[in-house]
C-alpha cells in the first residue's frame, strides 16, 4: 500500500467531455439587479437549478423564466418525491441532491437582497433521471439515423445512376430508410431506458468541478480495502487536511465521487462506491463540522472511469477510491 499511498495527489479520475444538453445551457451566473422576490413575502417557486454557490442556489422559474436565488440554511427543509428508480445519493443526504440540472420546487419567504430564504424545497428524482435516459438515447439514435440516411441517399443514388440496378438499389435505399425512421421513433419513445444508470452516467460527464465557472481550492483522493466503505487512519487523516480548506471561505462546496475496482458486478459496484462517497461525506459532517447543505451529491459511479488498469492488483487499488474537492464559484457570492 505504500506505493498506492504516494501516489496520492497524482492519480485522478480524467474528466469527459459534457455532453448532455441541459448543463451546456448554463447562463451568466452574474445575478440580475432587480430583486425578485419581495422582502418578507411568501413565495413559491418551481425551476431547474442552473447553479450552486455555498448556500445559494440559482434557479430559472419554469413559468415566468426569471431567474430566482434560492437561499438553503440549516432549516431547510430537503425531501425527495414519488421517486420509483434508484438515485445517485443516500436517502438521509438529499440535502446534497441539489445539483445543476435538477428540477425543484421551494417554498419560502423573500430577503431583503430579493433571494428567497427556503424553508422546504421538494424534487423528483424519476423525472431527472428520466431526461437524462432520454437525452442519452436520443443522442445514440441519432447517430444510428444519420448513419442510416445516409445509406439510404447512397440507394437512392445508385438508383439514379443506373437504371438496371434500380429496382436494387431502391429495395436497399427502403431498408436504410426504414432503419433511419425506426431509429427516429425510438429516439422519441426513449423513457425508462438505462434509468438504472441514468443519473450517475450523467453526472460523470458534467461534474461541477469540470465547469469553467468552478475553481478548485483543495483536493484529495482517498483510497479503500477490497470490497469494504470503511475509512483507514490515513483516509481520515487526509479529510482532515481537506476539511482546512474550507476555513475562512463564505462560498465553498464540496464534490464527493466514488468509485470502485471492476471486481463484482455493476450493480454492487456502484452500491459500493455510493457507500464510500457516503462515508466519506459523514466522515466530514460528523468529524469536521462540515454543513450537509456544503456537500454536492456525494455519488457512486462504479467502475466508470478508472484511475488505472483495473488487470492487476495495484490498479484496482487505484482505483478504490473517492475524489473529494472543495470548489468555489468563480461569479456567483453573497455579495453580488
Amino acid at each position: 500500500m505504500g506505493s498506492i499511498r504516494s501516489a496520492r495527489g497524482v492519480v485522478r479520475a480524467l474528466c469527459t467531455v459534457m455532453g448532455t444538453v441541459f448543463l451546456l445551457t448554463l447562463g451568466s451566473l452574474v445575478l440580475q439587479s432587480a430583486p425578485q422576490i419581495k422582502s418578507d413575502q411568501k413565495a413559491k417557486i418551481k425551476g431547474t437549478i442552473v447553479s450552486r454557490s455555498g448556500d445559494l442556489v440559482k434557479v430559472t422559474d419554469k413559468k415566468a423564466g426569471t431567474t430566482v436565488i434560492v437561499v438553503v440554511n440549516d432549516s431547510t427543509k430537503v425531501e425527495r418525491n414519488n421517486f420509483k428508480y434508484q438515485f445517485f445519493v443516500h436517502k438521509d443526504m438529499d440535502m446534497t441532491a441539489l445539483v445543476p440540472g435538477l428540477t425543484i420546487e421551494a417554498e419560502g419567504v423573500g430577503n431583503a437582497k430579493g433571494q428567497l430564504i427556503a424553508k422546504t424545497i421538494s424534487f423528483v428524482p424519476d423525472a431527472f433521471a428520466i431526461e437524462v435516459a432520454e437525452e442519452k438515447q436520443i443522442m445514440a439514435n441519432q447517430k444510428a439515423a444519420a448513419a442510416a440516411q445516409s445509406t439510404a441517399n447512397q440507394g437512392v443514388q445508385q438508383a439514379q445512376g443506373a437504371q438496371a440496378s434500380a429496382n436494387q438499389a431502391q429495395v436497399s435505399a427502403d431498408v436504410a430508410q426504414a432503419s433511419a425512421n425506426k431509429a427516429g421513433k425510438e429516439a422519441k419513445e426513449a423513457g425508462v431506458v438505462a434509468v438504472y444508470d441514468a443519473a450517475d452516467i450523467a453526472l460523470v460527464n458534467k461534474r461541477v468541478s469540470d465547469l469553467d465557472e468552478y475553481k478548485v481550492v483543495g483536493e484529495a483522493g482517498i483510497y479503500f480495502a477490497n470490497n469494504q466503505a470503511d475509512l483507514d487512519a490515513a483516509a481520515q487523516a487526509d479529510l482532515d487536511v481537506l476539511a482546512g480548506y474550507t476555513k475562512g471561505l463564505d462560498n465553498y462546496m464540496i464534490e464527493i465521487t466514488g468509485y470502485a475496482s471492476s471486481t463484482g458486478t455493476k450493480q454492487e459496484n456502484q452500491k459500493l462506491s455510493a457507500d464510500r462517497a457516503a462515508a466519506v461525506a459523514h466522515y466530514l459532517m460528523e468529524k469536521k463540522n462540515i454543513p450537509m447543505r456544503r456537500i454536492l451529491a456525494p455519488a457512486g459511479y462504479g467502475a466508470s472511469h478508472p484511475a488505472a488498469s483495473n488487470t492487476d492488483a495495484q490498479g484496482r487499488a487505484l482505483n478504490r477510491r473517492v475524489d473529494v474537492k472543495v470548489l468555489m464559484n468563480k461569479g456567483l457570492s453573497e455579495g453580488s
